[in-house]
């Protein structure tokens, strides 16, 4: 099944609602629709492209004047399996919280800790997701897609899409180049829990024992507990990554800012929870007119009802630039801007 609109409304396919327009639509269900489409408009290597999944990572500042396409590809089938583990392979318009249930109830683990994050499955690939010390790239094995520059189908194995803390190739080089039309995951029959992040295994035990249905029971109830449904104010979750500084830096803050949240990084690095920077900033809970930052989540922006891209955006940069001046720390957007 194909969609295609000529100015088409945007409201309600981004997480954060602001009115925006595109140009150009294409959704598709299957990869032959995509081959069809761009085989037989030639126009559309004119226009700019932009990718869009769920749109829980989008924040729209104007209008686009390109041709969004949408892959909407849907199912989830068994490919492989053995003794201890079990591959999927998972259409790109699959919504990725239904790829979790559909795992946690069928008792396979690697992914629960990556309960209720919104976007589908292409797009989880894409942004590397990751939670409650889980990141998708350990469950990936291989990303397939059509390359719009060749118009060919290709399949990059995980050691090839260049993973890395909420990044990967897809984010870069093959940025609104590559469509993910399907992404292969290997998952756990016999699973070993990650459960030392903040209270998780705490939170887990209130369920009973601990089991993949409990942790990402616990998960869902510590989401929700701080993160506002995006159904009823406009939010794309973490606005900000949380920065990864050098040891030496993060020392020297940890000496003024005794209760300061540290982790370990990889080489002589710390991460810091950009959450915690931008509330002790005095953001948490700032309001101007319907654009906002979460009350019990200091790294949610919010549209509260009308604001604008602009107007968000616009406080994006301010919280950014009061966490530099205070912390000597830059912040990056997780949130992709468009415009």
């Amino acid at each position: 099944m194909i969609r295609s609109y000529t100015d088409y409304p945007l409201r309600k396919l981004h997480a954060f609602g602001t009115d925006a327009t595109t140009k150009y639509y294409f959704e598709f269900t299957e990869t032959e629709d995509l081959k069809g489409f761009l085989a037989t408009n030639q126009e559309w290597k004119n226009l700019e492209i932009l990718i869009l999944g769920e749109g829980s990572n989008l924040l729209f500042v104007n209008d686009f004047q390109g041709l969004i396409i949408h892959p909407n590809i849907p199912g989830i089938k068994i490919s492989y399996e053995d003794r201890n583990n079990i591959w999927l392979e998972v259409g790109a318009g699959v919504k990725w919280d239904d790829l979790v249930e559909y795992a946690v109830f069928n008792r396979w683990g690697g992914i629960e800790n990556l309960s209720l994050i919104p976007g589908k499955a292409g797009a989880a690939a894409v942004q590397n997701i990751g939670a409650y010390g889980m990141e998708i790239q350990n469950q990936i094995e291989s990303v397939t897609g059509i390359d719009l520059e060749t118009q060919t189908e290709i399949t990059f194995e995980a050691s090839e899409c260049e993973y890395s803390y909420r990044d990967s190739i897809f984010k870069n080089k093959l940025k609104n180049r590559f469509i993910i039309t399907s992404v292969s995951i290997k998952l756990d029959k016999f699973p070993e829990f990650i459960l030392n992040y903040g209270d998780l295994k705490t939170d887990a035990e209130k369920y009973g024992a601990i089991n993949l249905r409990n942790i990402r029971k616990a998960v869902i109830a510590i989401r929700e507990s701080k993160l506002p449904d995006p159904g009823v104010f406009g939010n794309a979750g973490s606005f900000f990554k949380n920065p990864v500084v050098e040891t030496l830096l993060a020392e020297q803050l940890l000496a003024t800012y005794t209760n300061m949240p540290q982790y370990p990084a990889s080489g002589n690095t710390r991460k810091l929870a950009a959450g915690w920077l931008i509330e002790q900033c005095g953001w948490k809970g700032f309001r101007s007119g319907d654009a906002g930052v979460h009350d019990k989540q200091a790294l949610v922006l919010i549209n509260y009802g009308n604001a604008t891209g602009k107007e968000i955006y616009d406080l994006s940069k301010e919280i950014k630039q009061s966490v530099q001046e205070k912390f000597r720390v830059e912040l990056e957007r997780e949130v992709n801007v468009i415009g």
